[in-house]
């Protein structure tokens, strides 16, 4: 064989087991400059991340780094957690005490649910279960739930119910319930609650919770969590790592295993995995916003 057709033969080789290790996935993907990004999602090798003040979300590629804006800006929205679900991206609004459903391909609204109304509401994160879509608000004890119909089809407005949270979790100044998710069948749910670092399972039926004993550890400043299996992964924005929890079966008791960091994470808030990497966005909340300011996803190793 010829030596350039060698050479090419090994280039090519060499790229193949490059994206094959992960090499061709990004560690750093670059949002629009003034995002100020809150919620990320994953769906197999496309993300979706969230701006707060606009509810604007970005579409992106996990391979490439590549994207654009699907969802844009629009009067009265605004994203923080979200969760994308059977090709729709359900998401948390926030201040404006609302729920918002777009879906993935398009970015059309395909539902819109009030959950609260008045002062003192934040509706900060949401997990889909097969039936329904749930959603923490870190200002009040209770849970939002919105019933999903077949193929994961949103409820009516008059579908919407409230889910008071009683037994271990008492409410406290500041933000309280904040990340959430499920297990694979949807009968226990966990939330994390940042001011006190402390994580509790809730029933979805009775809204009864039972804190999970980590021993000596917590994880303050928790923010968005992620379950896989017995594994749950915590973001704890402020001191800018991700808490990783093995989980006794039961969801009594766990053990932090440790705390991933990265030079390239800056007020992280929420993360989502594909694969073995996690997938953290950054919301810089140190940094004055300004339409220059840089925002970023980071990838970490789980």
């Amino acid at each position: 064989m010829p030596r350039l057709v060698l050479i090419a033969v090994a280039l090519g080789l060499s790229a193949a087991v490059a994206s094959a290790s992960g090499a061709a996935f990004p560690k750093r993907i670059a949002l629009p400059n003034g995002f100020q990004p809150e919620g990320i999602a994953t769906a197999a090798e496309q993300f979706f991340v969230g701006s707060i003040p606009t509810g604007a979300v970005f579409r992106g590629n996990l391979r490439t780094g590549k994207g654009a804006v699907l969802v844009p800006a629009q009067t009265g929205r605004s994203a923080i957690g979200m969760e994308a679900d059977r090709g729709r991206l359900f998401v948390a609004g926030g201040q404006t005490g609302k729920a918002f459903v777009y879906d993935t391909k398009t970015g059309a609204t395909l539902a819109m649910r009030t959950l609260a109304t008045g002062a003192g509401t934040f509706v900060n994160d949401v997990v889909v279960t097969k039936t329904a879509a749930w959603f923490t608000d870190s200002f009040r004890p209770v849970l939002y739930r919105l019933p999903l119909g077949p193929n994961g089809r949103p409820g009516a407005q008059s579908a919407v119910s409230t889910l008071q949270l009683s037994g271990e979790f008492q409410q406290q100044d500041g933000f309280n319930a904040n990340g959430i998710d499920a297990t694979a069948n949807g009968g226990t749910l966990v939330i994390v609650q940042s001011v006190t670092g402390k994580l509790f399972t809730v029933n979805p039926t009775s809204g009864a919770t039972r804190a999970i004993d980590l021993g000596a550890e917590s994880v303050p400043n928790g923010d968005g969590i992620l379950l896989e299996g017995l594994t749950l992964y915590v973001v704890q924005n402020q001191l800018n790592q991700v808490a990783k929890i093995a989980l006794r079966p039961g969801l009594r008791t766990g053990r932090v295993l440790k705390r991933i960091s990265d030079a390239l994470l800056d007020v992280p808030t929420t993360v989502d995995a594909f694969g073995s990497r996690l997938y953290a966005v950054n919301a810089r909340f140190s940094t004055a916003p300004t339409p220059a300011t840089a925002y970023w996803v980071t990838r970490l190793p789980k």
